[in-house]
């Protein structure tokens, strides 16, 4: 492709994506396929001659956007906002266009200092403590998602329980995670990684209200597996859990922490950026005096597309200590002068994309109003939504809500529970079939509730009060 051609087609691309995203709500938010219907429609065998760029163009409506659920489209609702910005979407061509292998500060130094500032603005933003700054003890680091960042965590707190050794000669003995009843499987998915293997990830109950970990059982938990001859390991506290946005008592687990020398990691991936608003710093309650890693997404909420994971450690020593590698291909003055940040020892694979560009962009583009502004929308739309289901017989609302999500359940008063949890699984899957929104679920108490996720970048007070309006049309079509 020529210089010429690349900027031909590189308007067209651009037009095309303005265009996808400006009329992103006329499409259905979920694509109306069955299994194997995309890839019916591909060619069995790779092309032999050139095509046009054109062509892949033609093919992208023809084949791959009727084949999408559409995450930016303003009524998808479900899982977690995954958004998308102009900004953030030029960082990431800009990051492409440059084609920048970060691995090394040598290898390309403005991809590594950037970064350094920009976490350390992000944690600014946040109210975050200072030794999570890059020029003090500790430092940031831009990863692909939250699942890395616990498993990294994972990965320096064993480093650190066994003074670098386990690093060296494998595990030996029984190590053990802590997390809730809410945590993200990620936990138990690094503990697999990591070889301590999932029998030892222990689940600690949650109090029935709040779905919070309960410190005392942790406390509990903690202490009889030191009589018993194991180590503990790691405890992860979550700042927004994925089926309720639940938030752990941080502080109360980091004294439980901190009395038996374990390593606190804060899985704030959902919900840790609404810190940009001051009035939101309740969340962060207890990181700056006990957290040794903390990580939150902008991917999700904070109006940069995926993939973008902030991560904090108090102290980088272990993180490095457990991931550093140096053979011959790799050294270098820098690196060997200890002056400079090598982000390949903060991460699992060698290479890495210039990832701060697109949060660069979004910083810097809306700044600290801009994105504050973000998350009030968010939260002004959960909160008019968790009023009307609230005022509505046929409905409960679950509480207490956090930020951005409402949970609920129709009520099926002559149904016994396990018919009225299948009457409601079916609801969902009506509206989601309808192509007119999107939900997920998810279980509390034994009882299935639904779940709208708010604060998608196009989602306005309008498309919230349309999908109110389906869902409860659902419901009475059910009756």
């Amino acid at each position: 492709m020529t210089p010429d051609e690349f900027r031909t087609h590189g308007y067209q691309l651009i037009d095309w994506i303005t265009d996808y995203l400006e009329h992103v709500e006329t499409q259905r938010v979920s694509a109306d396929v069955q299994p194997g219907d995309v890839r019916a429609l591909l060619p069995e065998h790779p092309p032999r001659e050139t095509e046009p760029f054109d062509a892949v163009l033609a093919d992208l409506d023809r084949i791959v956007v009727p084949g999408l659920t559409h995450w930016q489209h303003p009524s998808f609702f479900a899982y977690y906002p995954a958004n998308a910005s102009g900004p953030a979407i030029l960082g990431d061509l800009l990051s492409s266009g440059l084609g920048v292998q970060g691995m090394l500060w040598a290898t390309s130094p403005a991809c590594t200092e950037l970064e350094t500032v920009v976490v350390d603005w992000f944690a600014e933003l946040l109210g975050l403590p200072a030794h999570f700054r890059t020029d003090g003890a500790g430092g940031g680091v831009i990863q692909d998602s939250a699942s890395s960042a616990s498993l990294l965590a994972i990965l320096a707190a064993l480093h650190r329980s066994s003074d670098g050794a386990i690093t060296e000669r494998g595990l030996t003995g029984r190590h053990i995670l802590y997390v809730s009843t809410e945590t993200h499987s990620s936990l138990a998915k690094g503990a697999r990684i990591a070889g301590i293997g999932a029998e030892n990830v222990r689940a600690v109950g949650v109090d029935p209200k709040t779905l919070a970990m309960d410190p005392a059982e942790l406390d509990s938990a903690i202490a009889e597996d030191v009589a018993a001859g194991a180590v503990p390991v790691l405890v992860c506290a979550t700042v927004g859990t994925t089926s309720t946005a639940a938030v752990d008592p941080v502080r109360a687990i980091g004294e439980v922490c901190r009395r038996h020398g374990v390593w606190l990691h804060v899985d704030a991936a959902y919900a840790g950026v609404a810190a940009v608003c001051p009035e939101l710093r309740w969340l962060n309650d207890g990181v700056a005096e006990y957290a040794d890693s903390y990580a939150t997404n902008p991917h999700k909420w904070l109006l940069t597309n995926f993939d973008c994971t902030v991560m904090w450690v108090a102290d980088r020593n272990p993180l490095v200590g457990a991931l550093a590698v140096h053979p011959e291909y790799l050294r270098n003055a820098a690196t060997s002068s200890g002056s400079v940040v090598d982000y390949r020892d903060w991460q699992v694979s060698l290479g890495r994309r210039f990832r701060a560009l697109k949060l660069w962009a979004v910083l810097r583009w809306y700044g600290a109003v801009g994105l504050r502004s973000h998350i009030h929308a968010g939260l002004a739309q959960a909160a008019e939504l968790a009023s009307w289901v609230a005022a509505d017989p046929d409905f409960e609302l679950h509480e207490p809500r956090t930020l951005g999500l409402v949970c609920f359940r129709p009520r099926w008063p002559s149904l016994p529970p396990a018919e009225a949890d299948a009457a409601t699984l079916r609801l969902m899957e009506s509206l989601n079939a309808s192509g007119d929104l999107y939900l997920t679920h998810t279980k509390v108490g034994g009882r299935v509730v639904l779940r709208m996720a708010l604060g998608g970048t196009r989602t306005e007070a309008r498309h919230v009060r349309a999908a109110w309006d389906t869902i409860r049309s659902g419901m009475t079509s059910a009756l």
